[in-house]
């Protein structure tokens, strides 16, 4: 019997809802034949938006998406993506697979999108190879109110309102594909860019997002920091999982691998946990009187793509490693919400660890797409400390157990918990203090074998299931499945 504990009488503030953020970059089948099909295409479609897609991301409950990019955002010019269609500029997407950009989605396309989904917009600017008049227009495109230049140019453009964007990237990857920038550079010309980034409407502030370190380099956080800490409000982190044992150039595959890899994955997926107390620390030694946020704008597992599929369109599977990756990642981040303000999957819709999977008018709900619509109850929610006992499985790498836990303001608590065991079911004990007492306990499950996915043939192979759970004296109790993710709902 593994205990846990979860402590009604303490708490490190509020989750962000924007913790459970998406990402969709122009890469390979995210946007196009994924996410926007045209309105002409015989797909069902809302302004050429699929409507299977928007409301399997509705459901799952997406607060934020980010967008154009990703590597994509630095090569990116927000005019090319304006007025009418058929006179827009067409470039070569030189970063993802040479393939021809048509700018058929650009700036209304996205704003469109998040409409339907009811989601934030969180736009990533160009800074490797535009200019600061290029990204201080786009900001003014999109958020001024009244007469203006760029004001104007929008309402000709069919949008008369303001779309009141908040969350702007200054730049991506700035110490890579972003420009290959020193961080002192990079600090300096984020400095530049953010005076120029303005408010257009006191009600409505935007929120600059510097371009953060790549995993463990602490030196390029504490240097942007140093730089430009004044001039922010938060600052990004980038960390894919990899299996231990593969090179960046081997990744292995995203099904069918061997059991040391699930292990290795799960280990190297722990390793988020010292990259956001670490990078925090720093933050918060150089933020002065002002909260500066760390934004986890891009995670998630990157493999190997699938057999006979375009290497540069990133497209792989999504097994019970994925969920249980997902799982690890989001508990780890309502642990840390009061520095985590934001973190952005990579990605949607068909590349790397997606949520949905498209086949032509055929769409699949990963095992990742499940842990997070159950997941869900957590955005905005009361964090709760929460502790489990472990025990060291997979060679002594990881732990057996991996638990959140949270309480709406309607009383309502949610306690995730994760079994990464592939041989052994987890009974759980759990205490609940400093709640009162509870009436009801219901549980859900996600589970299956480390490499079960659901593909065109078989959507439904892996899906969430009741997990029955009872009420004892101070808690509940319930046996984890192996290889699981469980969602217990306390009243």
């Amino acid at each position: 019997m593994s205990k846990a504990i979860v402590n009604g009488n303490r708490s490190k503030g509020r989750i962000n809802r924007n913790i459970y953020g998406h990402f969709a970059e122009h890469l390979g089948r995210c946007i196009y034949n994924g996410i926007y099909v045209g309105e002409n295409s015989s797909i069902p479609n809302v302004n050429g938006m699929r409507t299977d897609i928007v409301n399997a991301l509705k459901a799952m409950g997406i607060p934020v998406l980010r967008w154009p990019g990703g590597c994509f955002a630095d090569t990116y010019h927000w005019r090319d993506g304006i007025g009418p269609k058929d006179s827009r500029k067409k470039i070569v997407n030189t970063n993802w697979g040479g393939v021809t950009e048509d700018n058929s989605f650009g700036t209304h396309e996205f704003m469109e999108l998040c409409r339907q989904l009811n989601c934030e917009p969180y736009i990533s600017g160009n800074v490797g190879s535009g200019t600061v008049q290029e990204f201080s227009d786009w900001v003014e495109y999109c958020n001024m109110g009244g007469q203006s230049p760029m004001a104007g140019e929008r309402r000709a453009n069919g949008q008369d309102a303001p779309w009141n964007v908040k969350y702007w990237g200054i730049g991506n990857e700035a110490w890579g594909c972003g420009g290959n920038m020193r961080p002192e550079f990079y600090g300096d010309l984020c400095r530049q860019y953010s005076t120029y980034l303005r408010n257009y409407d006191p009600e409505h502030s935007i929120y600059k997002i510097a371009s953060g370190a790549s995993e463990g380099d602490y030196s390029w956080t504490k240097t942007v920091m140093e730089r430009a800490g004044r001039f922010i409000d938060a600052v990004s982190l980038h960390y894919y999982t990899r299996p231990r044992t593969k090179r960046w150039e081997d990744k292995g595959p995203a099904t069918g691998f061997p059991r040391e890899e699930y292990y290795s994955t799960l280990y190297n997926t722990l390793y988020m946990e010292d990259l956001v107390e670490n990078h925090s620390r720093i933050i918060k030694q150089y933020q002065g009187d002002r909260q500066i946020g760390l934004c986890v704008d891009e995670w998630g597992t990157w493999f190997d793509v699938e057999p006979g599929t375009n290497p540069g369109f990133l497209y792989q599977q999504n097994t019970m490693r994925d969920a249980l990756v997902a799982a690890i990642n989001l508990n780890i981040f309502n642990n840390h919400c009061d520095t985590v303000v934001m973190s952005n999957i990579a990605q949607t819709v068909n590349v790397l660890q997606a949520v949905v999977l498209t086949e032509g008018d055929k769409l699949v709900l990963t095992p990742t797409y499940h842990v997070f619509e159950m997941y869900k109850g957590h955005q905005d929610a009361r964090q709760l400390e929460s502790y489990v006992e472990t025990a060291m499985i997979g060679g002594s790498q990881v732990p057996d157990l991996h638990i959140s836990a949270s309480q709406r303001d309607d009383g309502t608590v949610l306690v995730t918990v994760a079994n990464l065991d592939d041989n052994s079911p987890a009974e759980l004990d759990c205490a609940v203090t400093g709640l009162g007492k509870l009436r009801e306990v219901s549980g859900r499950v996600l589970s299956g074998a480390i490499g079960d996915y659901n593909d065109f043939d078989s959507a439904d192979n892996v899906k969430p299931a009741t997990l029955t759970a009872g009420l004892t004296g101070d808690g509940f109790r319930a046996t984890l499945p192996v290889c699981s993710v469980a969602a217990f709902t306390l009243k």
